[in-house]
Protein backbone atom coordinates (compact mmCIF):
# COMPACT_ATOMS: atom_id res chain seq x y z
CA UNK A 1 0.00 0.00 0.00
CA UNK A 2 1.39 3.53 -0.68
CA UNK A 3 2.47 4.87 2.54
CA UNK A 4 0.40 7.72 4.36
CA UNK A 5 1.75 11.17 3.84
CA UNK A 6 0.65 15.39 4.94
CA UNK A 7 -1.28 15.37 8.52
CA UNK A 8 -0.45 11.44 8.83
CA UNK A 9 3.08 11.62 8.30
CA UNK A 10 3.84 8.40 11.05
CA UNK A 11 5.63 10.61 14.39
CA UNK A 12 6.10 7.65 16.11
CA UNK A 13 6.62 8.08 20.09
CA UNK A 14 8.59 6.03 23.12
CA UNK A 15 6.72 4.58 25.76
CA UNK A 16 5.30 0.97 25.49
CA UNK A 17 1.99 0.57 27.43
CA UNK A 18 0.43 -2.82 27.96
CA UNK A 19 -3.11 -2.52 28.87
CA UNK A 20 -5.42 -5.62 29.76
CA UNK A 21 -9.20 -3.67 28.88
CA UNK A 22 -9.74 -5.85 25.53
CA UNK A 23 -9.84 -8.86 27.69
CA UNK A 24 -13.03 -7.99 29.08
CA UNK A 25 -14.96 -6.80 26.19
CA UNK A 26 -17.11 -9.96 25.67
CA UNK A 27 -20.79 -9.65 27.27
CA UNK A 28 -22.43 -10.87 29.20
CA UNK A 29 -19.50 -13.20 30.45
CA UNK A 30 -15.83 -11.90 30.35
CA UNK A 31 -12.44 -11.81 31.46
CA UNK A 32 -12.21 -8.65 33.75
CA UNK A 33 -8.91 -6.97 34.12
CA UNK A 34 -8.67 -3.92 37.06
CA UNK A 35 -11.22 -0.88 36.86
CA UNK A 36 -10.13 2.53 36.87
CA UNK A 37 -12.07 3.54 39.65
CA UNK A 38 -12.41 2.66 43.03
CA UNK A 39 -14.13 -0.31 43.83
CA UNK A 40 -17.59 -0.16 44.63
CA UNK A 41 -20.52 -2.20 46.06
CA UNK A 42 -23.24 -4.54 44.36
CA UNK A 43 -26.96 -4.12 44.31
CA UNK A 44 -28.48 -5.90 46.86
CA UNK A 45 -31.01 -7.47 45.21
CA UNK A 46 -30.57 -9.36 41.80
CA UNK A 47 -29.49 -6.91 39.18
CA UNK A 48 -31.28 -6.45 36.03
CA UNK A 49 -29.17 -6.82 32.80
CA UNK A 50 -26.50 -4.16 31.91
CA UNK A 51 -27.75 -2.09 29.16
CA UNK A 52 -25.98 -3.21 25.83
CA UNK A 53 -22.76 -1.45 25.60
CA UNK A 54 -22.08 1.29 23.18
CA UNK A 55 -20.53 0.04 19.97
CA UNK A 56 -17.18 1.82 21.00
CA UNK A 57 -15.53 2.93 24.06
CA UNK A 58 -16.54 5.60 26.32
CA UNK A 59 -15.24 9.18 24.24
CA UNK A 60 -15.97 7.00 20.99
CA UNK A 61 -16.80 10.73 19.20
CA UNK A 62 -13.09 10.95 19.24
CA UNK A 63 -10.88 11.23 16.54
CA UNK A 64 -7.81 10.08 16.04
CA UNK A 65 -4.72 10.98 14.20
CA UNK A 66 -3.48 7.15 13.63
CA UNK A 67 -1.06 6.86 10.52
CA UNK A 68 -0.47 3.63 9.34
CA UNK A 69 3.20 3.21 6.93
CA UNK A 70 3.80 1.07 3.57
CA UNK A 71 5.60 -1.62 6.23
CA UNK A 72 1.78 -2.76 7.44
CA UNK A 73 -0.09 -5.56 6.08
CA UNK A 74 -3.24 -4.43 4.46
CA UNK A 75 -6.04 -6.23 2.89
CA UNK A 76 -8.76 -3.88 0.89
CA UNK A 77 -8.83 -0.61 -1.33
CA UNK A 78 -6.17 1.79 -1.11
CA UNK A 79 -9.13 4.46 -1.29
CA UNK A 80 -11.77 2.31 0.90
CA UNK A 81 -14.04 4.43 2.49
CA UNK A 82 -13.33 2.89 5.74
CA UNK A 83 -9.84 2.23 7.29
CA UNK A 84 -10.07 -0.31 9.98
CA UNK A 85 -6.57 -0.10 12.26
CA UNK A 86 -6.60 -3.80 13.90
CA UNK A 87 -4.29 -3.51 16.75
CA UNK A 88 -3.85 -7.40 17.59
CA UNK A 89 -1.26 -9.57 19.60
CA UNK A 90 -1.23 -13.65 18.67
CA UNK A 91 -1.11 -14.64 21.59
CA UNK A 92 -4.73 -13.13 22.75
CA UNK A 93 -7.34 -15.30 22.52
CA UNK A 94 -10.03 -12.31 22.49
CA UNK A 95 -7.67 -11.56 18.87
CA UNK A 96 -8.20 -14.92 17.85
CA UNK A 97 -12.01 -14.94 18.94
CA UNK A 98 -12.74 -11.48 16.82
CA UNK A 99 -11.15 -12.69 12.99
CA UNK A 100 -14.73 -14.31 12.57
CA UNK A 101 -16.02 -11.23 12.98
CA UNK A 102 -13.36 -9.32 10.37
CA UNK A 103 -13.80 -11.75 7.99
CA UNK A 104 -17.59 -10.77 8.45
CA UNK A 105 -16.75 -7.17 7.86
CA UNK A 106 -14.55 -7.90 4.42
CA UNK A 107 -17.88 -10.03 3.11
CA UNK A 108 -20.42 -7.21 3.70
CA UNK A 109 -18.54 -4.05 3.32
CA UNK A 110 -16.57 -5.56 0.25
CA UNK A 111 -14.47 -2.71 -1.53
CA UNK A 112 -15.91 0.07 1.06
CA UNK A 113 -13.57 -1.06 3.74
CA UNK A 114 -9.52 -1.90 4.14
CA UNK A 115 -8.06 -3.67 7.01
CA UNK A 116 -4.72 -2.56 8.38
CA UNK A 117 -2.54 -4.95 10.62
CA UNK A 118 -0.70 -3.10 13.46
CA UNK A 119 1.08 -5.15 16.48
CA UNK A 120 0.81 -4.86 20.03
CA UNK A 121 2.65 -8.07 21.54
CA UNK A 122 1.30 -7.50 25.28
CA UNK A 123 4.27 -8.37 27.58
CA UNK A 124 2.48 -11.34 29.68
CA UNK A 125 2.31 -13.23 26.48
CA UNK A 126 5.49 -14.52 26.19
CA UNK A 127 5.37 -15.82 22.01
CA UNK A 128 3.64 -12.72 21.06
CA UNK A 129 6.86 -10.58 20.16
CA UNK A 130 8.34 -13.84 18.92
CA UNK A 131 5.41 -14.51 16.66
CA UNK A 132 5.03 -10.87 15.13
CA UNK A 133 8.40 -11.39 14.05
CA UNK A 134 7.58 -14.29 12.49
CA UNK A 135 3.82 -13.29 10.82
CA UNK A 136 6.27 -10.06 9.44
CA UNK A 137 8.97 -12.22 7.85
CA UNK A 138 6.46 -13.70 5.97
CA UNK A 139 5.12 -10.10 5.19
CA UNK A 140 8.43 -9.63 3.65
CA UNK A 141 8.02 -12.61 1.09
CA UNK A 142 4.17 -11.37 0.54
CA UNK A 143 2.69 -14.15 2.88
CA UNK A 144 1.58 -12.69 6.03
CA UNK A 145 -2.63 -13.35 6.37
CA UNK A 146 -1.49 -16.67 5.45
CA UNK A 147 0.73 -16.59 8.48
CA UNK A 148 -1.93 -14.81 10.43
CA UNK A 149 -4.26 -17.32 9.97
CA UNK A 150 -1.85 -20.30 10.79
CA UNK A 151 -1.05 -18.49 14.41
CA UNK A 152 -4.33 -17.77 15.02
CA UNK A 153 -5.04 -21.56 14.39
CA UNK A 154 -2.63 -22.32 16.76
CA UNK A 155 -1.94 -19.95 19.30
CA UNK A 156 -0.88 -22.56 21.63
CA UNK A 157 1.93 -23.49 19.76
CA UNK A 158 3.64 -19.93 18.99
CA UNK A 159 7.42 -21.88 18.94
CA UNK A 160 10.05 -21.41 16.66
CA UNK A 161 9.92 -24.65 15.57
CA UNK A 162 6.69 -24.45 14.28
CA UNK A 163 7.01 -20.72 12.72
CA UNK A 164 9.37 -22.57 10.70
CA UNK A 165 7.17 -25.71 9.50
CA UNK A 166 4.66 -23.01 8.79
CA UNK A 167 6.86 -21.42 6.59
CA UNK A 168 8.00 -24.10 4.93
CA UNK A 169 4.13 -24.93 4.22
CA UNK A 170 3.68 -21.69 2.98
CA UNK A 171 6.58 -22.11 0.48
CA UNK A 172 8.91 -19.34 1.56
CA UNK A 173 12.35 -18.97 1.29
CA UNK A 174 13.94 -20.90 4.37
CA UNK A 175 17.55 -18.69 4.59
CA UNK A 176 15.39 -15.63 3.80
CA UNK A 177 12.86 -16.46 6.95
CA UNK A 178 15.34 -17.86 9.53
CA UNK A 179 17.83 -14.83 9.11
CA UNK A 180 15.19 -12.38 9.40
CA UNK A 181 14.23 -14.28 12.61
CA UNK A 182 18.02 -14.72 13.31
CA UNK A 183 18.48 -11.21 12.73
CA UNK A 184 15.71 -9.60 14.63
CA UNK A 185 15.14 -6.64 11.67
CA UNK A 186 11.81 -6.49 12.28
CA UNK A 187 11.25 -6.08 15.98
CA UNK A 188 11.66 -2.19 16.20
CA UNK A 189 8.85 -1.79 13.65
CA UNK A 190 6.75 -3.82 15.56
CA UNK A 191 7.72 -1.70 19.03
CA UNK A 192 7.31 1.51 16.61
CA UNK A 193 3.60 0.30 16.35
CA UNK A 194 3.18 -0.84 19.69
CA UNK A 195 4.57 2.68 20.99
CA UNK A 196 1.98 4.58 18.13
CA UNK A 197 -1.16 2.70 19.30
CA UNK A 198 -1.06 2.15 22.63
CA UNK A 199 -0.42 6.10 22.96
CA UNK A 200 -3.94 6.57 21.19
CA UNK A 201 -5.89 4.41 23.69
CA UNK A 202 -5.45 1.14 21.98
CA UNK A 203 -3.65 -0.38 25.53
CA UNK A 204 -5.21 -4.14 25.46
CA UNK A 205 -6.03 -5.85 22.48
CA UNK A 206 -7.89 -6.33 20.32
CA UNK A 207 -8.12 -2.78 19.67
CA UNK A 208 -9.29 -1.02 16.56
CA UNK A 209 -9.66 2.25 15.28
CA UNK A 210 -12.19 2.31 12.67
CA UNK A 211 -11.20 5.74 10.71
CA UNK A 212 -9.85 7.27 13.50
CA UNK A 213 -12.36 6.07 16.17
CA UNK A 214 -11.39 3.95 18.94
CA UNK A 215 -13.13 0.54 19.51
CA UNK A 216 -11.81 -1.84 21.80
CA UNK A 217 -12.05 -5.31 22.39
CA UNK A 218 -14.11 -8.53 20.87
CA UNK A 219 -17.29 -7.09 20.42
CA UNK A 220 -20.23 -8.61 17.78
CA UNK A 221 -20.51 -7.60 14.39
CA UNK A 222 -23.32 -5.18 15.06
CA UNK A 223 -21.51 -3.11 17.25
CA UNK A 224 -18.86 -2.66 14.40
CA UNK A 225 -21.60 -2.00 11.82
CA UNK A 226 -22.96 0.55 14.16
CA UNK A 227 -19.71 2.48 13.74
CA UNK A 228 -18.62 1.42 10.48
CA UNK A 229 -22.13 2.80 9.20
CA UNK A 230 -21.52 6.08 10.67
CA UNK A 231 -18.05 6.35 9.28
CA UNK A 232 -19.56 5.44 5.73
CA UNK A 233 -21.94 8.84 6.35
CA UNK A 234 -18.76 10.51 7.29
CA UNK A 235 -17.05 9.48 4.19
CA UNK A 236 -19.67 9.92 2.16
CA UNK A 237 -20.05 13.70 2.53
CA UNK A 238 -16.31 14.19 2.29
CA UNK A 239 -16.57 12.80 -1.17
CA UNK A 240 -19.37 15.40 -1.83
CA UNK A 241 -16.99 18.05 -0.96
CA UNK A 242 -14.74 16.96 -3.37
CA UNK A 243 -12.51 15.25 -1.73
CA UNK A 244 -10.26 12.72 -3.86
CA UNK A 245 -10.62 8.90 -2.93
CA UNK A 246 -6.80 8.42 -2.48
CA UNK A 247 -6.98 11.42 0.08
CA UNK A 248 -9.54 10.51 2.08
CA UNK A 249 -8.20 8.71 4.81
CA UNK A 250 -6.09 11.42 6.05
CA UNK A 251 -9.29 13.98 5.68
CA UNK A 252 -11.02 11.89 7.99
CA UNK A 253 -7.92 11.62 11.22
CA UNK A 254 -6.97 15.33 9.82
CA UNK A 255 -6.35 17.08 13.41
CA UNK A 256 -7.31 13.51 15.25
CA UNK A 257 -6.07 13.65 19.06
CA UNK A 258 -2.18 12.36 19.36
CA UNK A 259 -2.73 11.36 23.06
CA UNK A 260 -5.39 9.13 24.76
CA UNK A 261 -8.51 10.95 25.97
CA UNK A 262 -9.48 9.28 28.94
CA UNK A 263 -13.16 8.80 29.35
CA UNK A 264 -15.65 9.72 31.31
CA UNK A 265 -15.46 8.69 34.99
CA UNK A 266 -17.91 5.41 35.75
CA UNK A 267 -20.78 6.11 38.17
CA UNK A 268 -20.84 4.86 41.50
CA UNK A 269 -22.64 1.42 41.72
CA UNK A 270 -24.93 1.21 44.59
CA UNK A 271 -23.59 1.22 48.16
CA UNK A 272 -25.29 -1.35 49.64
CA UNK A 273 -23.84 -5.32 49.18
CA UNK A 274 -25.40 -7.99 48.25
CA UNK A 275 -25.42 -11.11 50.32
CA UNK A 276 -23.33 -13.79 48.21
CA UNK A 277 -24.52 -17.67 49.66
CA UNK A 278 -21.25 -19.90 50.25
CA UNK A 279 -22.15 -23.70 49.91
CA UNK A 280 -21.30 -26.22 52.55
CA UNK A 281 -17.88 -27.37 51.67
CA UNK A 282 -16.63 -24.71 49.17
CA UNK A 283 -13.05 -24.34 49.04
CA UNK A 284 -11.79 -21.89 51.71
CA UNK A 285 -8.89 -20.06 53.98
CA UNK A 286 -9.23 -18.16 57.10
CA UNK A 287 -11.49 -18.62 60.17
CA UNK A 288 -15.31 -18.71 59.53
CA UNK A 289 -15.55 -16.35 61.78
CA UNK A 290 -13.34 -13.66 60.00
CA UNK A 291 -14.23 -10.01 59.96
CA UNK A 292 -14.30 -9.33 56.73
CA UNK A 293 -15.03 -12.88 53.92
CA UNK A 294 -14.19 -12.11 50.71
CA UNK A 295 -15.77 -14.12 47.67
CA UNK A 296 -14.30 -14.71 44.91
CA UNK A 297 -15.60 -15.70 41.53
CA UNK A 298 -13.19 -17.47 39.64
CA UNK A 299 -11.69 -18.81 36.15
CA UNK A 300 -8.98 -21.42 35.95
CA UNK A 301 -7.79 -20.21 32.43
CA UNK A 302 -8.65 -16.98 32.56
CA UNK A 303 -5.43 -14.87 32.68
CA UNK A 304 -6.91 -12.07 34.63
CA UNK A 305 -7.34 -14.58 37.64
CA UNK A 306 -3.81 -16.05 37.61
CA UNK A 307 -2.57 -12.48 37.91
CA UNK A 308 -4.66 -11.41 40.93
CA UNK A 309 -3.45 -14.41 42.94
CA UNK A 310 -0.51 -12.67 43.81
CA UNK A 311 -2.75 -9.56 45.47
CA UNK A 312 -4.71 -12.34 47.41
CA UNK A 313 -1.69 -13.61 48.62
CA UNK A 314 -0.74 -10.32 50.12
CA UNK A 315 -4.35 -9.61 51.27
CA UNK A 316 -3.82 -13.07 53.42
CA UNK A 317 -0.21 -12.11 54.48
CA UNK A 318 -1.16 -8.28 55.20
CA UNK A 319 -4.47 -9.08 57.53
CA UNK A 320 -4.21 -12.50 58.77
CA UNK A 321 -7.42 -13.88 60.73
CA UNK A 322 -9.06 -11.00 59.97
CA UNK A 323 -10.35 -11.95 56.42
CA UNK A 324 -11.59 -15.46 54.92
CA UNK A 325 -11.29 -16.05 51.37
CA UNK A 326 -13.53 -18.44 49.66
CA UNK A 327 -13.32 -19.58 46.30
CA UNK A 328 -16.16 -20.12 43.78
CA UNK A 329 -16.18 -21.00 40.38
CA UNK A 330 -17.42 -19.10 36.97
CA UNK A 331 -15.64 -21.22 34.29
CA UNK A 332 -16.32 -18.79 31.66
CA UNK A 333 -17.96 -20.26 28.03
CA UNK A 334 -15.56 -19.58 25.87
CA UNK A 335 -12.64 -21.09 28.24
CA UNK A 336 -13.14 -24.63 27.16
CA UNK A 337 -10.81 -26.26 29.47
CA UNK A 338 -12.34 -24.00 32.68
CA UNK A 339 -15.13 -26.08 33.52
CA UNK A 340 -12.46 -29.33 33.50
CA UNK A 341 -10.20 -27.66 35.62
CA UNK A 342 -12.62 -26.23 38.11
CA UNK A 343 -13.89 -30.69 38.14
CA UNK A 344 -10.55 -31.64 38.82
CA UNK A 345 -9.91 -28.83 41.65
CA UNK A 346 -13.15 -29.86 43.43
CA UNK A 347 -11.60 -33.32 43.11
CA UNK A 348 -8.44 -32.28 44.83
CA UNK A 349 -10.73 -30.63 47.37
CA UNK A 350 -12.11 -34.03 48.59
CA UNK A 351 -9.08 -35.39 49.30
CA UNK A 352 -8.22 -31.93 50.93
CA UNK A 353 -5.81 -30.53 48.55
CA UNK A 354 -7.67 -27.47 46.86
CA UNK A 355 -5.35 -24.66 47.18
CA UNK A 356 -2.45 -27.17 46.35
CA UNK A 357 -4.28 -28.32 42.79
CA UNK A 358 -5.49 -24.47 42.64
CA UNK A 359 -2.13 -23.35 42.30
CA UNK A 360 -0.54 -25.82 39.98
CA UNK A 361 -3.93 -24.98 37.27
CA UNK A 362 -3.01 -20.88 37.71
CA UNK A 363 0.86 -21.75 37.25
CA UNK A 364 -0.38 -24.04 33.89
CA UNK A 365 -3.11 -22.41 32.39
CA UNK A 366 -1.83 -22.98 28.50
CA UNK A 367 -1.74 -26.86 29.43
CA UNK A 368 -5.35 -27.63 31.16
CA UNK A 369 -5.72 -31.20 30.13
CA UNK A 370 -6.83 -34.63 31.59
CA UNK A 371 -3.48 -35.52 31.81
CA UNK A 372 -1.80 -32.97 33.12
CA UNK A 373 -4.50 -33.04 36.17
CA UNK A 374 -3.58 -36.30 36.49
CA UNK A 375 -0.08 -35.47 36.97
CA UNK A 376 -0.66 -32.28 39.24
CA UNK A 377 -2.44 -34.91 41.56
CA UNK A 378 0.33 -37.21 41.53
CA UNK A 379 2.40 -34.34 42.58
CA UNK A 380 0.38 -33.27 45.90
CA UNK A 381 -0.16 -36.94 46.38
CA UNK A 382 -3.95 -37.58 46.20
CA UNK A 383 -5.36 -41.06 45.74
CA UNK A 384 -5.18 -41.49 42.06
CA UNK A 385 -7.93 -43.93 41.97
CA UNK A 386 -10.30 -41.58 43.59
CA UNK A 387 -9.22 -39.11 41.62
CA UNK A 388 -9.72 -40.42 38.42
CA UNK A 389 -13.14 -41.69 39.22
CA UNK A 390 -14.06 -38.47 40.20
CA UNK A 391 -13.38 -36.87 37.17
CA UNK A 392 -15.27 -40.21 35.18
CA UNK A 393 -18.46 -39.65 36.62
CA UNK A 394 -18.53 -36.42 36.23
CA UNK A 395 -19.09 -36.06 39.92
CA UNK A 396 -18.63 -32.57 40.87
CA UNK A 397 -19.62 -31.07 37.25
CA UNK A 398 -23.25 -30.15 39.00
CA UNK A 399 -21.51 -27.80 41.93
CA UNK A 400 -19.70 -26.14 39.19
CA UNK A 401 -22.18 -25.47 37.29
CA UNK A 402 -24.21 -24.25 40.23
CA UNK A 403 -21.72 -22.06 41.22
CA UNK A 404 -21.37 -21.28 37.24
CA UNK A 405 -25.62 -20.41 37.33
CA UNK A 406 -25.46 -18.98 40.69
CA UNK A 407 -22.84 -15.87 39.88
CA UNK A 408 -25.04 -14.05 37.42
CA UNK A 409 -28.13 -13.80 40.19
CA UNK A 410 -25.69 -11.65 42.02
CA UNK A 411 -23.63 -9.78 39.60
CA UNK A 412 -20.60 -11.64 38.67
CA UNK A 413 -20.96 -11.89 34.89
CA UNK A 414 -17.10 -11.77 34.48
CA UNK A 415 -13.50 -12.68 35.88
CA UNK A 416 -12.12 -12.48 38.43
CA UNK A 417 -15.29 -10.58 40.67
CA UNK A 418 -15.16 -10.40 43.99
CA UNK A 419 -17.50 -10.06 46.84
CA UNK A 420 -16.09 -8.18 49.93
CA UNK A 421 -18.69 -8.58 53.11
CA UNK A 422 -20.97 -7.86 50.01
CA UNK A 423 -19.62 -5.52 48.42
CA UNK A 424 -18.45 -6.14 44.55
CA UNK A 425 -14.96 -5.49 43.44
CA UNK A 426 -14.45 -6.64 39.83
CA UNK A 427 -11.48 -7.36 37.87
CA UNK A 428 -7.54 -8.04 38.91
CA UNK A 429 -7.54 -4.81 40.83
CA UNK A 430 -4.17 -3.68 42.53
CA UNK A 431 -3.92 -4.67 46.36
CA UNK A 432 -4.44 -0.60 47.86
CA UNK A 433 -7.93 -0.42 45.49
CA UNK A 434 -8.84 -4.14 47.63
CA UNK A 435 -7.44 -2.51 51.16
CA UNK A 436 -9.87 0.40 51.33
CA UNK A 437 -12.35 -1.78 50.80
CA UNK A 438 -11.25 -4.25 53.38
CA UNK A 439 -10.54 -1.38 56.10
CA UNK A 440 -14.04 0.12 56.24
CA UNK A 441 -15.21 -3.54 56.12
CA UNK A 442 -12.88 -3.90 59.08
CA UNK A 443 -15.01 -0.90 61.02
CA UNK A 444 -18.21 -2.24 60.08
CA UNK A 445 -17.40 -5.57 61.64
CA UNK A 446 -15.70 -3.96 64.61
CA UNK A 447 -19.11 -1.88 64.71
CA UNK A 448 -21.06 -5.21 64.26
CA UNK A 449 -19.17 -7.20 67.56
CA UNK A 450 -19.37 -3.99 69.31
CA UNK A 451 -23.28 -4.01 69.48
CA UNK A 452 -23.18 -8.05 70.68
CA UNK A 453 -22.78 -10.16 67.11
CA UNK A 454 -21.53 -13.66 67.42
CA UNK A 455 -18.34 -14.11 64.88
CA UNK A 456 -20.09 -16.86 63.45
CA UNK A 457 -23.14 -14.55 62.55
CA UNK A 458 -20.71 -11.90 61.25
CA UNK A 459 -20.52 -12.07 57.70
CA UNK A 460 -25.10 -12.54 57.46
CA UNK A 461 -24.90 -9.35 59.17
CA UNK A 462 -22.50 -7.25 57.35
CA UNK A 463 -23.59 -8.99 54.07
CA UNK A 464 -27.01 -8.13 54.25
CA UNK A 465 -28.77 -11.00 54.95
Amino acid sequence: MAKQTGSIAVALAVGVAVGFVAARTLPPMKDTAAAPTQPTAAPAAAPTPAPARPAAAAGADTIYDVPFDASQPTKGKKDAKVTIIAVSDFECPFCARVNPTLKQIEETYKDDVRIVWANNPLSFHQNAMPAAEAAYAAHEQGKFWEMHDLMFANQRALTRENFEKWATQLGLDMAKFKAALDSGKFKAQIQKEQQLYTSRGARGTPGFFINGRLFSGAQPFDNFKRVIDEELKRADAELAKGTKPADLYAKLIAGGATAHVAAPARPAEPTKPVFVEIPDGAPSRGPAGAKVTIVAFSDFQCPFCSRVNPTLKQIEDTYGKDVRLVFRHLPLPFHKDAKPAAEAAMAAHEQGKFWEMHDKLFQNQRDLSRATFERYAQEIGLDMNKFRAALDSGKFRAYVENDERYAGTVGATGTPAFFINGKKVSGAQPFDNFKRVIDEELKRADAELAKGTRPAQLYQKLAGN
